[in-house]
């Protein structure tokens, strides 16, 4: 893979905020031709720097008003363990986001609920459900103050 230049990281930096802005609004705030830009979104997504477009909902306004950070011990980590474990998280789609860790804790999850009643059924399915759940805690969130997943693009 080249190496980034400075022209892809102010592409990227304006993609990373507006994925759907056009290659020529984004070729007339970076200096580059159309075609330039095309070109370089294309070699960006192709070389995986862009893992992914996608649309940010508003999870509120979809009917999931809570959000909880909830943090998982198992009671076992072996391959196998693990591999239930995360095929499990991967496919309840109201699990924003996964993160195998160190520490105390072998998972920390973003979890979204309906209300207090439908996460209470989300964690007797996941968690009290699985004999290799040993813990879980959960901190409901109050007010998220800074949501995102931005990666800082300038080079340092």
């Amino acid at each position: 893979m080249q190496p980034l230049d400075a022209k892809d990281r102010q592409l990227l930096a304006l993609l990373q905020q507006d994925a759907a802005i056009p290659a020529e609004a984004l070729g007339e705030q970076v200096g580059l031709s159309v075609t330039s830009v095309q070109r370089r979104i294309k070699r960006l997504v192709s070389t995986r720097v862009i893992a992914r477009q996608a649309s940010v909902l508003s999870p509120e306004k979809l009917g999931y008003p809570v959000r909880c950070i909830v943090s998982v011990e198992l009671e076992v980590e072996s391959p196998e363990v693990l591999d239930q474990f995360r095929a499990r998280i991967d496919g309840e789609p109201r699990i924003q986001q996964s993160y195998y860790v160190t520490g105390a804790s072998d998972f920390v999850l973003i979890v979204l609920a309906r209300d207090m009643d439908d996460y209470e059924a989300l964690t007797q399915r996941l968690f009290f459900g699985n004999r290799h759940v040993r813990h879980f805690t959960t901190s409901v969130v109050m007010k998220a103050c800074k949501v995102g997943l931005d990666v800082p693009t300038a080079q340092t």
